[in-house]
């Protein structure tokens, strides 16, 4: 079996194993929320079609690739958990 040289996972009892618990969520909007500042609204536009306008970023989980957000306009205090890999897109609401 041909491995990359850079490869995430190891060969263990002939199945692989994730050792690199960083880059398990994977794609453009993971990657994005990884680096996003706490507390930018934006607008969040999931796989299933459906957005959620102006919610406020809080974090995200590197684990296990759930972003939270606040919805502070249709739920004050309420917190959305979205994972990462059902978002579609993510626009930056501009100050």
């Amino acid at each position: 079996m041909n491995h990359k040289k850079n490869c995430c996972h190891k060969h263990k009892n002939n199945e692989h194993e994730h050792t690199d618990r960083e880059h398990k969520c994977n794609g453009c909007i993971c990657n994005q929320l990884r680096k996003l500042q706490t507390q930018t609204e934006v607008d969040v536009f999931l796989s299933s079609g459906e957005v959620l306008e102006d919610v406020v970023f809080i974090n995200f989980d590197r684990n296990n690739c759930c972003a939270f957000f606040m919805d502070t306009e249709t739920e004050p205090g309420s917190t959305l958990i979205v994972d990462c890999q059902r978002i579609d897109a993510i626009r930056i609401e501009a100050d």
